[in-house]
């Protein structure tokens, strides 16, 4: 059995039914264990709650910005202590899906920070400290657009360069960064790191495996339950992520081990212990993200991932498809959540060259 083809199994858990049974119908009938939230936009937190320790080298400031939608997000910004007068290149991160800037992005961050950047890790829209009701939805557009913010609000900024800014996405914001690329000329350079294209899994499920029947099935499923929600006043939710019964694929007790434990285990995230509304796959499954990943070209795309991740196929497809200059980067050994902190295994260096290089 390949390391693909043994995740196929529609009965685990509910990151796993957001990800391909969504797309296979399973999603909805397990939504009889459908959990409400109290999710709210968080008051700005003035605390230091990350899950990665904080660095002596780096200045550290919370901010907030719009987005042309009107959504307000929150984002942590970081500037190297040693900056000079001289404005910096900068670089927005965001990601994984369904996590908070408190954990991978902000340690992506601050860790570039360290390397002579300003960076801002953000909160996307409905979830964590930003800003948006309901809470916990996503969309592929205005996600896209949460990246284009932050170009905005480095673009403004006195620090910044505003013609030396780049991105990088991790996981699921990984696809978002690229599309936001594509589109937004003002940004220079990408990164994805292990990443996922979050409409293609959605629509198709894991390695495409997903049927027209399964498809139509699944739409119809999510189409009534619009109407459960409109009658409510309210979206329903999806079970709780990442909490494990047992049986699941080591994928799964990956993310497990990393949002449900200290390592990296975050109140407001969604894949904390929390969840995604029942209807968040409506648009994806609508709405190819990757369309125009050529039109990236002529800047570059730096994509980096796992030697023994499941998700690898995303970002050899992502690869296949761009335009150069382009790079594929796999790291020996290492899974997909490997690249969410391992600082032993995320290649620090290789980013700071890709972006020094580029972002001049």
């Amino acid at each position: 059995m390949s390391e693909h083809t043994r995740y196929d199994n529609p009965a685990i858990s509910s990151r796993r039914r957001l990800l391909q049974a969504s797309a296979a119908g399973v999603v909805i009938a397990a939504a009889t264990s459908i959990m409400a939230t109290t999710a709210k936009a968080q008051t700005m937190s003035q605390d230091w709650d990350k899950v990665f320790p904080r660095s002596n080298q780096v200045d550290h400031q919370k901010v907030t910005f719009k987005t042309r939608y009107g959504l307000t997000l929150v984002g942590d910004l970081y500037l190297p202590k040693t900056r000079g007068t001289d404005k910096l290149a900068a670089i927005a991160v965001s990601g994984p899906f369904g996590a908070v800037k408190e954990q991978s992005s902000g340690l992506y961050a601050q860790t570039m920070a360290e390397r002579g950047f300003a960076t801002l890790a953000f909160d996307p829209s409905f979830t964590g400290e930003s800003s948006g009701e309901p809470r916990n939805v996503a969309s592929p557009d205005i996600n896209t657009e949460d990246f284009s913010a932050a170009v905005d609000f480095l673009g403004l900024h006195p620090a910044v360069d505003r013609e030396r800014i780049g991105v990088i996405g991790i996981c699921g914001w990984g696809g978002m960064a690229l599309n936001a690329a594509a589109v937004d000329k003002r940004v220079k350079a990408v990164v994805a790191s292990t990443m996922y294209d979050m409409t293609r899994v959605m629509s198709k499920g894991y390695n495409d495996s997903v049927t027209l029947e399964q498809r139509t099935q699944t739409l119809e499923h999510l189409s009534r339950q619009r109407w459960a929600d409109a009658e409510t006043g309210m979206p329903a939710f999806q079970p709780a992520y990442n909490k494990l019964k047992g049986g699941e694929p080591q994928f799964m007790v990956d993310y497990h081990d990393y949002y449900m434990t200290r390592r990296g285990y975050h109140a407001r995230a969604v894949n904390s212990g929390n969840a995604w509304t029942i209807t968040t796959p409506l648009s994806f499954m609508n709405m190819p993200l990757l369309s125009y990943i050529k039109e990236i070209s002529p800047r570059p795309v730096l994509l980096v991932h796992g030697e023994k991740a499941h998700s690898r196929y995303f970002s050899e497809t992502a690869y296949a498809a761009a335009a150069e200059p382009k790079e594929l980067l796999i790291i020996p050994g290492a899974s997909h959540v490997d690249l969410y902190d391992r600082l032993d295994i995320i290649p620090f260096d290789k980013l700071t060259a890709f972006f020094t290089e580029t972002l001049v």
